[in-house]
């Protein structure tokens, strides 16, 4: 997937728990779990403002894109 998710990097710099994150934002700690492992499909931009505003941080912190093999 060209698009990485550093949501576990943003959170270990924190120092926050899943359950405590899922909790500040709103969702259950099985999406955040989603989110984190890359297997989300689709964010809804009021959980990525959640997300920057708990974290204290940028979207481009959470979301980078990697091209892919040969896409360049």
């Amino acid at each position: 997937m060209p698009i990485v998710i550093n949501l576990d990097v943003e959170l270990a710099k924190k120092k926050m728990s899943v359950s405590d994150f899922a909790a500040a934002i709103g969702i259950t700690p099985a999406n955040v779990s989603v989110l984190k492992n890359g297997h989300a499909k689709a964010i809804r931009f009021t959980t990525l403002e959640a997300i920057c505003r708990v974290l204290d941080c940028q979207p481009g912190d959470i979301l980078v894109w990697v091209p892919e093999d040969g896409s360049e």
